[in-house]
């Protein structure tokens, strides 16, 4: 069965005990059907253990973090601990492109899939629609005498589907680009506002453009924060669903790891860390990406203390980055294999600079052979890195077992942030570059200097920054696999995110609307005899 028939083929519990099991009453929740639901209660008093799950640098396959953390959050449940899992929500535009659902699969998946990956509890829908309603308004400004003296619009406005149309719109007074919703400024202060009147608070602090003077215009001069809260007040309410073992799963926000900052919401996680005695949760792509913008970023703005980090990598992602081409992906290539692990390397020497424990988890293929799982285990025994093997996607909860009880035995952390915001951009920029890609140089424009001093003259770059580059590469070029040495980084532009409170950076050609591939997913998705096929 693919990953749809086996969702729709499970016995899913009814929301409302789902809920119990958590010690949350139905008067608590806005129920979506029998199998979906908004938590009325936002609570801030983390308990519980934080265990996060990131990968090594991806493949176009994708490596299983999503499984990973799924199975790992099952197994925890059959151990009888208390566990929840948080994860992002997935984006129309990697659904119908190439990378799919975000839901897990096979065995280890949370439920009713189709649901959560299209259309879900509308939170997508209200994001897209806050951020272009601001855009809308800074129009309807200018158009009506534009008091505010705006001169330059530094808003895009936004869709939740891959349009490579949309990255230049003529709109007849200038051009503008859209963003696709997941990288959003609105969906990533979405995800790192705290609570309703820190969400008001950061839409107000969002930058529509800059005056004749040089100096910010805000959402707030626009007197729109109300209507955005309109908007935002039931999406902001974290979702509840279930694994196919019927775990609790908050899923809640989904911004991308490249270009936003990769984590599900922070009231989520604070929710379930204040209920729950272990969470699971994700960050988006590599941990080059979405991992250090959730230590930079999240944790720093959340006041959180992640405890251990399982870092995934597959054997295909392996041979990937040891050389091997996405044609020959599932043929055995020993020595590729192992000049791939320096990649592993590489990632795990990385999270250990923040002081924080690392297990290695193999997802499991069926396609892997015996005597490549063994070559990646022995290189992490002679390198003590804790080690175990997940086969959730087949096995569920047993498929991770392993893996539950090494991150059960794992000593605390001493979890500390890689820099200290108050120093300069540059520096900031630098750190990020050389500490975690392994860049000898980074170029920085005589352009991009003049807006980190527009950002320095309007007092805001004491500020994280939000790194966005390819998520195949350790640099900014994709082709460069493995990792690679003696690269230069060029910045090739540079955004002020007041409402999210971070620095945006982007590196090399990454887009902030991505296109659709050649195949895209939408060429096999329908709907028979009322049933959605082949989404996965």
């Amino acid at each position: 069965m693919d990953d749809i028939e086996i969702s729709k083929s499970s016995k899913k519990n009814n929301i409302v005990d789902v809920a119990k099991s958590i010690g949350i009453g139905k008067d608590d929740l806005i129920l979506y059907g029998d199998y979906k639901a908004k938590l009325k209660v936002n609570l801030d008093n983390p308990k519980g253990k934080l265990i996060l799950v990131t990968a090594i640098s991806p493949t176009p396959f994708g490596e299983g973090k999503t499984t990973v953390s799924i199975g790992l959050s099952d197994a925890l449940n059959k151990l009888n601990k208390k566990v929840i899992g948080t994860l992002r929500e997935p984006s129309m535009g990697p659904v119908f492109g190439m990378k799919g659902g975000a839901t897990g699969g096979g065995y280890s998946q949370v439920v009713p899939m189709e649901d959560i990956n299209l259309h879900f509890t509308g939170d997508f829908h209200a994001i897209t629609s806050a951020n272009n309603l601001i855009s809308a308004a800074i129009d309807n400004h200018i158009y009506f005498g534009n008091s505010l003296d705006i001169q330059e619009v530094t808003f895009n406005r936004c869709l939740d589907v891959n349009d490579r149309a949309l990255r230049e719109v003529d709109l007849g007074s200038r051009h503008e680009s859209f963003s696709i919703s997941s990288a959003s400024e609105i969906m990533a202060l979405f995800c790192l506002a705290t609570s309703m009147d820190d969400l008001r608070e950061r839409l107000g602090n969002v930058i529509v453009g800059i005056n004749s003077k040089g100096k910010h215009v805000y959402v707030r001069d626009l007197k729109l924060e109300g209507s955005l809260m309109a908007l935002l007040k039931d999406a902001f309410l974290p979702n509840l669903v279930q694994t196919l073992e019927h775990t609790p799963v908050l899923i809640h926000g989904g911004p991308f790891a490249n270009i936003a900052h990769g984590c599900n919401s922070i009231v989520a996680t604070k929710t379930a860390l204040s209920l729950a005695d272990y969470v699971v949760t994700e960050a988006g792509f590599g941990a080059d990406l979405g991992a250090e913008k959730f230590f930079n970023i999240k944790c720093r703005v959340g006041n959180l203390k992640p405890d251990t980090v399982v870092l995934v990598a597959t054997i295909k992602a392996l041979k990937y980055h040891g050389g091997v081409s996405k044609e020959e992906i599932f043929n055995e290539h020993s020595e590729e294999l192992k000049k791939g692990l320096a990649n592993l390397d590489k990632h795990y020497g990385n999270i250990k600079k923040f002081g924080l424990n690392v297990v290695v988890c193999l997802n499991k293929y069926d396609t892997d052979t015996n005597e490549e799982i063994e070559l990646v285990k022995k290189h992490c025994e002679e390198n003590n890195y804790p080690f175990a093997i997940s086969s959730a996607y087949s096995d569920g909860s047993s498929g991770a077992m392993d893996l539950a009880n090494i991150v059960l035995d794992m000593p605390s952390s001493e979890f500390k942030p890689l820099y200290d915001t108050s120093m300069s951009i540059e520096e900031k920029i630098n750190i990020v570059c050389k500490e975690i890609y392994g860049a000898s140089k980074v170029n920085i424009g005589e352009d991009i200097l003049n807006k980190i001093k527009t950002i320095e003259n309007n007092n805001m770059s004491n500020l994280p920054i939000c790194v966005a580059k390819t998520q195949y590469s350790l640099s900014d070029d994709a082709k460069k696999v493995g990792v690679p040495t003696n690269f230069e980084v060029t910045v090739k532009d540079i955004k002020l995110y007041g409402g999210a409170g971070f620095i945006t950076v982007l590196l090399g050609n990454i887009m902030v609307m991505p296109g659709l591939s050649r195949k895209p997913n939408y060429e096999l998705i329908d709907v028979v005899d009322g049933e959605i096929i082949n989404l996965s």
